[in-house]
């Protein structure tokens, strides 16, 4: 059982309404590590933040809006002692209560994937689930007067043991089916850190918000990642204490070379780099497997010219595609997922893996 060595896993979202069709084609492109499907077109509850929102202390769900917000206008202390309780079950003995789970409802393809590796039998060598990131979940999500739940700290930390809670749940019902598990936190929204709008957020909460949700992943066996699609302080995530740094390649692959330093201790440490280098747009269609493997290497390369052993690179490298494919129509998604596959097998063939 190897992480790394360009072990191929995909991140998130596929644009299908079949949830069959979309475990089909997730196990017969990556079967080494097989990731559950998001599939967002299956409407509102599927939706990024709401899929993670069961259970959660004073949720309004608006429907009609399609608008999730956190009433924190009244009496919440004893949903949240019947919350935190839970949670320290969870994180204690390693059973989380079911209600703090993610229902058939809300999530089709985590169910969907779970019966299909149970009737199968055997383990795989990885199996990844993912949740949406505290960051991105408390600057996305409102109380009742639009303001995020960032800024107020009860709602904060409230909100970053629910994702604590969300991953620990998905470890403990993929776990029979898996040699290793893999949990990803999806923080998009670390690509706006810094900017004008987020001034007031502070980078040492950041890693503290970040920081718990890894540290409680690792604790319960599993590894840890963090997704973002876009360019951020790539520090950020390598002080919150990941396993797997995992980024847009294709677009930001060469935005790794001013932290250098900091990719360097990253990796000496057993961290890993997952290279989001298959894209997920229309350029699927003009860069096949040879043309994304000379990018890597090209990136490969700037990090090799700041001290980093070339090898060193390749033996912690998992390949993704840049993001989700959820947008995409089901052919393109799964010339993403061909694409993928095909890049593994060529890079581990370069590198004699």
């Amino acid at each position: 059982m190897e992480l790394g060595k360009f072990l191929a896993t995909g991140i998130g979202s596929l644009p299908y309404t079949s949830p069959e069709q979309a475990v089909d084609m997730i196990l017969s492109k990556i079967p080494q590590a097989p990731h559950w499907p998001q599939m967002p077109k299956f409407g509102f509850h599927e939706q990024m933040e709401i899929q993670y929102s069961e259970g959660l202390p004073c949720q309004v769900v608006d429907r009609v809006k399609g608008r999730l917000h956190l009433d924190t206008s009244g009496d919440y202390s004893e949903a949240f002692a019947d919350f935190y309780t839970k949670y320290e079950q969870a994180v204690t003995e390693g059973q989380v209560d079911d209600s703090l789970g993610i229902s058939s409802d809300f999530a089709h393809g985590f169910h969907a994937m779970e019966n299909r590796l149970r009737s199968s039998g055997g383990k795989h060598p990885f199996v990844k689930g993912q949740t949406c990131g505290p960051l991105t979940f408390t600057l996305t999500v409102t109380d009742q007067d639009k303001r995020a739940l960032y800024y107020n700290e009860e709602f904060r930390d409230l909100c970053v043991k629910m994702a604590v809670v969300k991953c620990l749940w998905q470890i403990q019902r993929l776990k029979p089916y898996a040699e290793r598990i893999i949990c990803f936190s999806d923080e998009p929204i670390l690509t706006a850190f810094g900017s004008s709008t987020y001034l007031a957020v502070k980078r040492e909460n950041v890693v503290a918000m970040i920081g718990e949700v890894m540290e409680a992943v690792k604790a319960s066996g599993a590894v840890s990642g963090i997704h973002c699609c876009g360019n951020t302080e790539w520090s950020i995530p390598m002080d919150a204490g990941v396993d797997i740094l995992n980024f847009d390649a294709f677009t930001c692959g060469d935005s790794l070379v001013m932290y250098a330093d900091a990719v360097k201790a990253f990796l000496k440490r057993g961290g890993f780099l997952a290279w989001g280098i298959v894209p997920t747009s229309k350029a699927i269609h003009d860069h096949p497997p040879a043309d994304l493997a000379s990018r890597m290497e090209g990136f490969f390369k700037g990090l090799v010219e700041k001290g980093i052993d070339r090898f060193l690179l390749a033996e912690r490298a998992i390949l993704t595609p840049s993001c989700g494919t959820g947008t995409l129509e089901p052919s393109d998604a799964e010339l993403v997922y061909d694409t993928l596959g095909d890049l593994s097998k060529l890079m581990k063939q370069k590198y004699g893996f």
